[in-house]
């Protein structure tokens, strides 16, 4: 078993920070698929602006010739792109049906369940984590909170 380290901290808030943001970014999304009348439009206004930000940041202070380089790997790799796009796509439809935290709770589950599965392969040649116990109510817990959005 996995035990908690101080050096957990920073990682975790950080990545506690952007899903406060994205929490903003399913119902922003949601609005401008709203207010310009099309769900796909959002989508694509949204990524275009992520893409530009990206763009802008390799550019100054990343390496802007590890774009060209991608050219070198499988094509299957890129596919997160297209997986992102999808969940992009998938929260702005849903949230103005569902809620936001109905959505972003199926979404976590998703993401926990893909997790869980990834994890116990060691998939991408990231570190193998067990199937444990604990790892499995803690996905049967934010199943729970995702009925409980719903009563």
């Amino acid at each position: 078993m996995n035990s908690f380290s101080p050096a957990l901290l920073v990682p975790v808030a950080v990545v506690f920070v952007a899903g406060l943001g994205f929490g903003l970014q399913a119902p922003l999304n949601a609005t401008l698929g709203r207010l310009i009348g099309s769900g796909l439009g959002a989508a694509t206004v949204s990524f275009g602006v992520g893409f530009a930000a990206l763009l802008v940041l390799t550019l100054v202070i990343g390496d802007p010739a590890s774009i060209l380089r991608a050219g070198g790997v499988s094509p299957l790799y890129w596919i997160g792109g297209f997986l992102g796009a999808v969940v992009v796509w998938a929260m702005l439809w849903s949230v103005p049906v569902t809620g936001v935290l109905t959505a972003i709770s199926a979404l976590l589950l998703g993401q926990l369940t893909a997790a869980l599965l990834l994890d116990a392969v060691g998939a991408f040649g990231a570190p193998v984590h067990a199937i444990t116990p604990q790892r499995v109510l803690a996905m049967v817990m934010v199943a729970g909170g995702l009925i409980l959005s719903r009563f």
